[in-house]
């Protein structure tokens, strides 16, 4: 039995035991504990496990990253009502873009209906003044400018119309000149109407 008792592993087993008995004895919960750190700030809850802890760096971060999340939603919104909005502008954009296509299509009908009525109205004219005396129908075409004498002269035949140009120029110097500027028109709107001919 002293031999046992003298065995190195009963010392040992004594010295746990002791150690323990002795730590427990000795143990003290401290009440008011506040661990701060020198240049981190961080410190225990008063009543708590020692992990949780407040960083008021991290506190401020949190509500920093809070503040931006509203910001952000704040902008989100706008964006939304600026996207509606723009959506509504287009549309009425685009009304507005199909009344003025519909206010042009039926603004060209108008000048090509009055082109055709104008045409015909100046195909009349020519057979009117065909059918007048020469010198009649020069004394006339006198108090026309040239650009209607050139659009009534177009539609008559040069044996019609050469016989009204002589009348014309038959006035005197001045009225030769008009009669010549007059012919001069009337072959350049002929190239025209030829050249217009080709390309179509």
């Amino acid at each position: 039995m002293l031999k046992k008792l003298q065995s190195p592993w009963v010392a040992i087993l004594v010295g746990a035991i002791s150690y323990m008995v002795t730590t427990v004895l000795c143990w003290k919960v401290p009440h008011n504990s506040q661990a701060s750190g020198e240049g981190g700030g961080m410190r225990r809850l008063e009543s708590g496990p020692s992990w949780e802890f407040r960083n008021p760096e991290i506190d401020q971060l949190v509500a920093e990253l809070k503040k931006e999340r509203e910001m952000n939603s704040l902008r989100r919104m706008e964006l939304d009502e600026l996207a509606t909005h723009l959506a509504a502008e287009r549309g009425e954009i685009e009304q507005l873009m199909a009344k003025v296509e519909a206010k042009q299509r039926e603004f060209d009908a108008n000048v090509l209906k009055l082109k055709e009525e104008e045409t015909a109205n100046l195909k009349k004219l020519a057979k009117v003044y065909a059918a007048m005396t020469p010198d009649g129908a020069s004394s006339i075409l006198k108090a026309l400018d040239d650009e209607q004498i050139v659009r009534i002269f177009v539609f008559m035949k040069e044996a019609e119309s050469a016989p009204i140009l002589e009348s014309l120029a038959k006035g005197g110097e001045n009225e030769a000149k008009r009669a010549a500027k007059v012919s001069e028109r009337i072959r350049l709107s002929m190239t025209r109407d030829a050249t217009k001919k080709k390309s179509t």
